[in-house]
């Protein structure tokens, strides 16, 4: 497949993320049909079932693509392997809080009583994944912790905030949550090592 043959399927796909996200907010997911969906993306069906089987197909590339998208931002700002203190975080460390920022769009679907299916699951158990397998951290005054009840207890606070941030429509600014996330992360855990995503 020619590489323009693939950025035009990408941008097809896109269109019609855009116009599932966009119906299932006005609609919610069981109501939505593969109709509206083309309608609303001036696409006609063969189009659709060019790149999906149905909604649920969408559903799930989408909801895939979003987490894959999630797992990769949080690693930008780490170089592989290296032991940071936490006194050395900033801004830039939290790469994750722009990728929600930046795709509030999608992320907004947690607002939606009928939202698509899994999203809701998914993202506190990605999140929970990033944890486990992308780092290895040392506690405060190298506390003896069960690691994994620490890390699922320290990413589900996570996904807290920043789903009480997608709720609240984003009202606190970015810069003032990310300095609160600093402080948290400061006072309970003394160096991050970014380790990588797995090569599975």
């Amino acid at each position: 497949m020619s590489q323009t043959s693939t950025i035009r399927q990408q941008r097809t796909q896109d269109h019609l993320y855009r116009a599932f996200i966009k119906l299932v907010k006005e609609k919610g997911f069981h109501t939505v049909s593969v109709t509206d969906i083309v309608k609303e993306a001036k696409y006609n069906r063969t189009t659709f079932y060019k790149h999906f089987e149905d909604k649920f197909d969408l559903a799930d590339a989408l909801l895939t693509n979003m987490m894959k998208g999630l797992e990769e931002a949080v690693g930008i700002p780490y170089l592989q392997r290296r032991k940071i203190n936490s006194s050395e975080l900033n801004h830039r460390s939290f790469r994750i809080v722009d990728y929600f920022y930046e795709q509030r769009e999608f992320f907004e679907l947690l607002t939606v009583p009928d939202t698509i299916p899994s999203l809701t699951t998914s993202l506190p158990l990605t999140i929970l994944k990033i944890y486990k397998e992308q780092f290895h951290f040392v506690t405060v005054n190298d506390s003896h912790v069960n690691m994994e009840t620490f890390k699922r207890y320290t990413a589900f606070g996570f996904y807290g905030i920043i789903l009480n941030w997608i709720t609240t429509n984003f009202a606190q600014p970015k810069k003032e949550l990310v300095e609160e996330l600093i402080e948290l992360t400061r006072s309970h855990m003394k160096t991050i090592e970014y380790i990588g995503q797995s090569s599975k």
